[in-house]
Formats: C-alpha cells, structure tokens, sequence
C-alpha cells in the first residue's frame, strides 16, 4: 500500500441486461446495496493493516524490520499492499454508481459528507499523537500541516501527510474531481465513460514508457487502469454486455496487471526484503478483478446480509486510524505483552476506535453535512444563473 519510503512521507436501476443504453429520467428510487462489495471492501482494510503492521519495514516489535519479527506471517501479509490496488477498483464501480444521474452539487454534498466527517477525528486524533505524544515519529511536522491536512487537498499545497496512508485519499480527491469536471461539461454519459477508460490509461501508459514522470504522475497512470476497469464493471452492471465493454475491461485489467507487476516487486523489496516475482503481482490483480466482477455481476450481487453493511462503514475508519497510531501501539504494548497477543489486542483496539468515530461522527454527521453542502452549492449555482437540481450523465 505505501508507496513511500518515509515513515510519514509521503446502481443501478436494474440489473445487467442487452438492452440499449436508455435516455431515462432522474429516479429517486434507492439502489440496493451491493452487501457483499462491503465485505471485500473491508477485506481490503484488513489485508492493508497486516501489511503496515507485519510486513512493511518498521522496528516497532523490538526486531530491525517487521518482517523479522513475523517470518511465516510476513510472507503473505506482504501481499496485503494490494489492498489498495482493490480499493481503486472498487472505487470506479462505486463511484460512478452514486454519481450517475446526479448534478454536481449533489455529487460533491455526497463525497463532502461521505469522506471528511471521519477524516476530520483521524487528522486530529494522528496529529496530536506524532506532534505532542510522538513527535519523534513526526519528523518535523507542527500545526501548518496539521491545518492544511484538514482540507484533504495539502499535497497540491506541497505539504507532508499526517500520517502515510493519506497518498491513496490524494489519488481518490483527484478522481473524483476528474468525475466532477466530466458531470460539469455533461460529459457523465455512457460514451464519455467509455471514451475515458479507453484512452485514459493509455495516455498514462504512454507518458510512464517514454520516461515523461511529471505526466505519468499527473495522470496517475498507475492506477488509471484500475479506476477505469471499474468505471466498466458499472456500465457492464447497470448497461448490459458488450464486446466493447469487455474488451476495454480486458485492456484495462492488463495496463493494471503490467504497473503492479513492475511496482509490487520493487516495493516487497524496498519495503520488506523480499523479493517476489512480477508474475505473482499479475495473476493478482487478475483476481481481484475476477472477484470484483462476480460479486456485481452475477446472482451474487442479490446477497443482502446486513452485517457486510456494518464492516463495509468500518473500512474507511480503520484505514484513517490503523497505521501510526497502531505503530506506536505495538511500540508500547508489545514488550510488555510479547508480539502474539499485542498484535489481536492492537487489531481490536484499532477496530473499536473506528466503530466509535463511525457510530458517533460519521453516521451523525454524514447526512447533514452533505445535504448543507448540496444546497450551498445549489444556491451558488441559482446565483451563477445555472439551473438548480439539474441532473446529468442520463444516457448515451
């Protein structure tokens, strides 16, 4: 998952069909919960904590790297960085799943309320504990970045995360507002999606082959293919099948397979000290490509059990709250307990801490922080002389 080598650096309507793409109206009609998508979303969480806690590089067990400390364990668990890799996937399907057919603001007001009312406790909760309990593990960090950290945008403003695992929020923030500028310019439609993720990963593939870093960055190439593989698996899911659909998926699935394969071994043994073919990294991303589709594409998608709810409002907590504040807990805990029962309690702690913020911020807050934002975007748009609720992305 970390892609720094610094502590701290760095819906459908209806199911598939072969019926053509609609002109349809709005529909207020709820979407059903895809129960068993929350489930690997929150297997996701689980594999990046065991990664950062069992594998990655750190000395916090009294040993000089994880890995030494954990020598069985490690060897799995040093896969778990393709947690990301599945939350970029999953994050195309989603994604595209909420924000279809609505307006800008109403897209904007649900990632407002979706993301920062937990975002805001970690910050603070992270903050307070690498400047004043822990500032040796902060390096350096002081109040400029703390404040700058609440915006989720401090990476453009050239400063440093709270805590490391932040990256993977920057590279959501932008695709995100890539979906905002393509719901703007009534670009959210079947074709603008399919003309995305045919020539977005390729754009980033060309500009990382030819040595164009600054490009490649700025496109994020390496996870293009992953947001766009699942930018298809929705239209495939709330469209229908076609052979374009699935040879784009294909394209895409094999742009991800080759960017894994080259950054999953450089990272298992800059990070870990193992060193691990690229073929294992392909036939990964393969997979969780395979599970995605099978899970939203088949009678699977039907599966309502209303615990996987429950875990999939867990993952995004516990991935805010996992790492530092894990770290210093094993750095605390596990002298006094030994490493076999630090790492469950750990684990539960870090676990009840994100059902609280959860429970107690989130689900509180969520709702009407986004509905006040949809409305204040509303009026400035009535003000701007845009029409109010107007909807996009309905059709071809």
């Amino acid at each position: 998952m970390s892609s720094n080598t610094a502590v701290l650096s760095k819906v459908p309507a209806s199911p598939s069909s072969t019926k053509p793409d609609p002109v349809s109206k709005p529909t207020t009609k709820k979407v059903p919960r895809l129960a068993l998508l929350d489930g690997l979303r929150f297997l996701a969480a689980v594999l990046v904590v065991l990664f950062h806690y069992t594998a990655w590089h750190h000395g916090f067990w009294g040993t000089e790297t994880a890995k030494e400390a954990w020598p069985v364990l490690s060897r799995f668990s040093v896969y778990g960085n393709m947690g990301v890799q599945l939350f970029f996937m999953i994050s195309g399907f989603v994604i595209l799943l909420s924000a279809y057919g609505k307006s800008a603001g109403r897209f904007v007001g649900s990632r407002v309320g979706r993301l920062y009312p937990g975002y805001w406790v970690a910050v603070l909760a992270t903050g307070f504990l690498v400047i004043v309990m822990w500032p040796q593990i902060g390096a350096g960090l002081g109040m400029r970045e703390l404040l700058a950290n609440l915006t989720m945008f401090h990476p453009a403003m050239g400063l440093r995360h709270i805590d490391g695992v932040y990256w993977t929020l920057w590279v959501e923030m932008r695709f995100y507002l890539l979906i905002l500028v393509l719901i703007a310019l009534r670009l959210l439609t079947v074709r603008g999606m399919t003309v995305l993720a045919a020539l977005w990963p390729v754009f980033g593939l060309a500009a990382a082959l030819t040595g164009e870093d600054a490009a490649a960055e700025n496109l994020m190439a390496e996870y293009a293919p992953l947001f766009c593989g699942g930018i298809l698996l929705f239209l495939i899911y709330r469209f229908g099948h076609s052979t374009l659909r699935w040879a784009l998926l294909g394209f895409n699935v094999g742009i991800a397979a080759y960017f894994t394969g080259v950054k999953g071994p450089q990272e298992a043994m800059e990070l870990v000290g193992y060193e691990l073919p690229a073929w294992h990294y392909w036939l990964i991303v393969v997979g969780l490509f395979t599970v995605v589709a099978l899970l939203v594409l088949t009678p699977l998608r039907k599966v309502q059990w209303s615990f996987m709810a429950v875990l999939g409002a867990l993952t995004y907590p516990v991935y805010l709250l996992h790492q530092v504040w894990g770290w210093w807990l094993i750095d605390h805990l596990s002298p006094v307990l030994g490493q076999y029962a630090t790492l469950p309690l750990v684990i539960g702690i870090i676990f009840a801490a994100a059902f609280l913020v959860q429970r107690f911020v989130e689900r509180p807050l969520a709702k009407p922080l986004a509905t006040a934002t949809s409305r204040g975007l509303e009026i400035i748009g009535t003000r701007l002389g845009l029409k109010k609720n107007e909807t996009v992305g309905q059709g071809r």
